[in-house]
C-alpha cells in the first residue's frame, strides 16, 4: 500500500516509521531540517513541501496512493489537508485532531471536513493516564481483547520481591504471562532463568486481576490499592478530559487551575470535580489542600516544564504517586530517571492509534513498546493462521525467537497459554514481538 503521510514531527515519524517495512511511505513536511533527518536516517521517501497544497501531494502520488495521514501538530492544517487530497483523489484519509470539537463534528457528519478517520489526541491522552492511574506503579497500560486482557509495564522498585529473582521464580501468577523485560532501555524477551534487577522494566500480559495483584509485588509501598483521592493540575483540554473519565468511573478528582475565567468553565462543565483556583506551584497551597495526601498527582498543564515543576513538588511534600503529560517525548525518559512515576506523551498515544487503524484487519490492536523496540498485538486466529489447531510448543517453533504468546481470549472468556494449549480459529491472541521479527511474523500468522 502507498502511504502518504504529512508531518514529520513525532507522530508523523513513530508512523513511518512503523509502516515502512509492510508498506510504500512517502513524506511531506514544511521543514527542510525534519525531511533531510528523515532521509538520512531512514528508507523513507521524504520531501519538503506544504501538505494542504493540491500540487504538493500530486508530487507525492497521491493519485497512486490508498492512505494519506495528515498528523502535522494544527488541527486545521490537518484537516485542510485531507479536504484538499478528495478533491482530487479518493484516498482514505486519516486526520490528528486536539479539538474534541472537531471530533464531536465529523462523529455527527459522515465524512465531514474530508476526513475518513479522526484521531482525538487529548481524548487518548486521558484515557491513558486514567489506566495508568488505576494501576499501582504502572507506567504504562494497554487494554486488550474488550477489555479482557490487560499489558502493563512496572518498574521493579528496591523492595520489590521480585527484584533479585529469575523470572520463574517471580512467576507466581495463574493468569500471567512475562513478556519481557527492559533492561538498561533495550528490550529483553523473558525467559525462565532472565535475573531480574532492581531498576529494569517488567512488562506482562494478563487478566486484570492478575495484573492488579502482580502490581503490588513490583512496588509494595507505592500507592493504595484504589487510588481515589486524585488531583489533577491543569485545565488544558488534556486535564479536562481526565477529570470526565474520572467521574464517568466514580471518582471525583479535584482539579486546580490558575486561569479564573478558564476555572469557571471547568467547574460548570464538571459537576463532580472539585476546581480550585490557584498557582499550584504554590507548596503552601498545596500542603494547604492535602495534595501531600494524594494517592496520585497529574500534572496535565500545557507546559513540560511546568508539569515536571507540579510533579516533582508534589513528589516532594508526599503525593504517593505523580504522572506528568509530556509533549515532547524525548522528555519522557528524563522525566522518570527524575523521579516522576510514570510521564505520558500524547504524541506516543496518538501513533499508535493510527497505526494500529492503518494495521485493521490485521491487527485488532497494539501498543508500541520503548521507541518501537516491540509491540504489543491482537490479532484475530483464522483456521489457515500457524497458531491454529496445534498444541503452542508446536506452533511456535514456526515463529521467530522474538515472540511471546500473552494470553488468549476465547468467546469472552480468557485462556492461560500453556505449551499444551490449543489455539482455535476465531481466538484473540495477544503477542508480543520484537520489531526485527514483526514482518517475519506477521506473514506466519
Amino acid at each position: 500500500m502507498r502511504v502518504i503521510i504529512v508531518g514529520a514531527g513525532e507522530v508523523g515519524s513513530n508512523i513511518a516509521a512503523s509502516l515502512a517495512g509492510d508498506h510504500d511511505v512517502i513524506v511531506i513536511d514544511v521543514d527542510p531540517e525534519k525531511v533531510e533527518e528523515l532521509t538520512y536516517t531512514s528508507d523513507i521517501l521524504a520531501i519538503e513541501g506544504d501538505g494542504t497544497s493540491l500540487e504538493t501531494l500530486e508530487d507525492a502520488g497521491l493519485r497512486e496512493s490508498e492512505m494519506l495521514i495528515a498528523s502535522t501538530d494544527v488541527d486545521e492544517t490537518n484537516l485542510v489537508t485531507c479536504g484538499t487530497a478528495k478533491t482530487a483523489s479518493d484516498v482514505f484519509t486519516i486526520a490528528r485532531v486536539r479539538s474534541a470539537n472537531f471530533l464531536d463534528t465529523w462523529a455527527q457528519s459522515d465524512g465531514a471536513f474530508g476526513v475518513d478517520f479522526m484521531v482525538s489526541t487529548d481524548l487518548l491522552t486521558a484515557n491513558d493516564i486514567v489506566r495508568v492511574v488505576g494501576i499501582p506503579a504502572a507506567v504504562d497500560v494497554e487494554l486488550f481483547a474488550g477489555g479482557l486482557v490487560q499489558m502493563a509495564e512496572f518498574e521493579v522498585a528496591e523492595d520489590s520481591d521480585i527484584a533479585g529473582r529469575t523470572v520463574e521464580e517471580a512467576d507466581q501468577f495463574e493468569a500471567l504471562t512475562f513478556a519481557a523485560l527492559v533492561q538498561g532501555g533495550e528490550v529483553v524477551i523473558a525467559r525462565g532463568q532472565t535475573p531480574i534487577e532492581a531498576g529494569n522494566r517488567v512488562i506482562v500480559i494478563g487478566s486484570l486481576a492478575s495484573v492488579h495483584a502482580f502490581s503490588r509485588t513490583v512496588a509494595p509501598t507505592a500507592t493504595p490499592d484504589d487510588a481515589r483521592d486524585i488531583v489533577i493540575v491543569g485545565g488544558s483540554n488534556i486535564g479536562y478530559h481526565t477529570a470526565k473519565l474520572l467521574e464517568e468511573r466514580g471518582i471525583e478528582p479535584r482539579l486546580i487551575e490558575q486561569d479564573s475565567e478558564r476555572g469557571r468553565q471547568l467547574a460548570e462543565s464538571l459537576p463532580k470535580t472539585i476546581v480550585l483556583e490557584h498557582d499550584a506551584t504554590n507548596v503552601e497551597f498545596l500542603t494547604g489542600e492535602r495534595v501531600d495526601r494524594a494517592d496520585a498527582v497529574i500534572a496535565a498543564t500545557d507546559s513540560d516544564e511546568k508539569n515536571l515543576l507540579v510533579s516533582l513538588l508534589a513528589k516532594n511534600i508526599g503525593a504517593r504517586r505523580t504522572v506528568a503529560v509530556v509533549e515532547q517525548g524525548d522528555y519522557a525518559s528524563l522525566f522518570e530517571a527524575v523521579g516522576i512515576d510514570a510521564a505520558i506523551n500524547p504524541r506516543k498515544a496518538t501513533a499508535e492509534e493510527i497505526v494500529r487503524f492503518t494495521r485493521e484487519g490485521q491487527i485488532e490492536n497494539l501498543s508500541l513498546i520503548e521507541d518501537r523496540q516491540a509491540e504489543v498485538l491482537e490479532i484475530e486466529v483464522d483456521a489457515e493462521s500457524t497458531l491454529a489447531g496445534r498444541p503452542i510448543r508446536e506452533s511456535v517453533r514456526a515463529l521467530p525467537a522474538g515472540v511471546v504468546i500473552g494470553a488468549i481470549a476465547r468467546n469472552h472468556d480468557l485462556v492461560v497459554p500453556r505449551g499444551d494449549t490449543v489455539i482455535e480459529p476465531g481466538d484473540h491472541v495477544v503477542l508480543f514481538v520484537s520489531a526485527d521479527t514483526l514482518t517475519a511474523v506477521m506473514n506466519a500468522i
